[in-house]
């Protein structure tokens, strides 16, 4: 009984909210709950996003998206956590700098603590302050942004609490305007690790990972990502000066391998 007059609640708010003409980009519970104690619980934000498109977001895509960033950068920023879209696959996002946030995604993904989590930055210069590179600044515009985790050696600005077990940190620029965006808003970098998505689908969406969004303050909802992408990024670590070593493959193995090899004539270090 008490499910039904919850799930009916819920159907009145949605039909009126219709009616008012709220927004589909505003705050949105318009997925059918697990059970009432979720529905009544959940207070994430589920917020869409257009279509993107290639490049550079559009000037209506900026005036529709500038709730969404306001609403993630605010969160963000209070220390809670976040889901959003990337190039590759969905992913759950904190404040780098902030160690409770940090813990909090260890939590949440019931994850080891001696997992190393990437970094993500919105430019080519903050990879600089995260990080010390030993490669040339031209390798990395080759290629970020893009589908590529690189492995660098961590530089002292960055949070001590993240990865304190290990030197070297990835970092990663999504070739996404909306994630490059955020990154930049938020003037530090963010801690970001994989979405819990089924990889049993055509397509992965927010909604796959339902279950999570209780734990989250914003649930960013970029549409489906393609069958391409969801081998996640290609995890390369630059940390050896002339070499490299494929730690992911990802869905970039092959682009990024010429690059490294046959345009700065860097030599595969092989797994010990």
């Amino acid at each position: 009984m008490l499910s039904e007059l919850v799930m009916d609640f819920f159907s009145f708010i949605r039909s009126a909210g219709a009616r008012l003409g709220f927004s589909p980009h505003s705050y949105a519970l318009n997925r059918s709950c697990k059970s009432a104690s979720v529905c009544k619980d959940l207070k994430t934000r589920v917020l869409r996003l257009s279509a993107q498109s290639s490049g550079d977001p559009t000037s209506q895509q900026q005036r529709e998206w500038t709730e969404v960033l306001s609403a993630t950068v605010k969160a963000l920023k209070a220390g809670q956590l976040v889901a959003v879209p990337t190039d590759t696959i969905y992913g759950l996002a904190c404040v780098a700098q902030d160690s409770a946030a940090v813990r909090r995604v260890y939590d949440l993904k019931g994850r080891n603590g001696d997992k190393p989590l990437a970094i993500c930055v919105g430019e080519i210069q903050d990879i600089y302050r995260y990080c010390t590179v030993s490669v040339k600044e031209e390798l990395l515009r080759d290629l970020l942004p893009g589908p590529v985790t690189l492995v660098l050696e961590r530089s002292s600005a960055l949070n001590g609490d993240l990865n304190p077990f290990t030197k070297l940190i990835g970092v990663r620029i999504p070739d996404h305007p909306f994630m490059r965006r955020l990154c930049q808003m938020c003037g530090e970098p963010l801690a970001l690790t994989s979405a819990n998505v089924s990889t049993q689908t055509s397509t992965v969406a927010a909604n796959e990972f339902e279950d999570l969004w209780p734990s989250l303050a914003v649930v960013v909802d970029g549409g489906p990502i393609g069958d391409e992408s969801r081998l996640g990024s290609t995890v390369v670590d630059l940390s050896v000066c002339g070499k490299y070593r494929i730690i992911r493959p990802g869905c970039a193995l092959s682009a990024t391998v010429q690059v490294l090899e046959g345009k700065y004539g860097l030599l595969e270090d092989p797994v010990n």
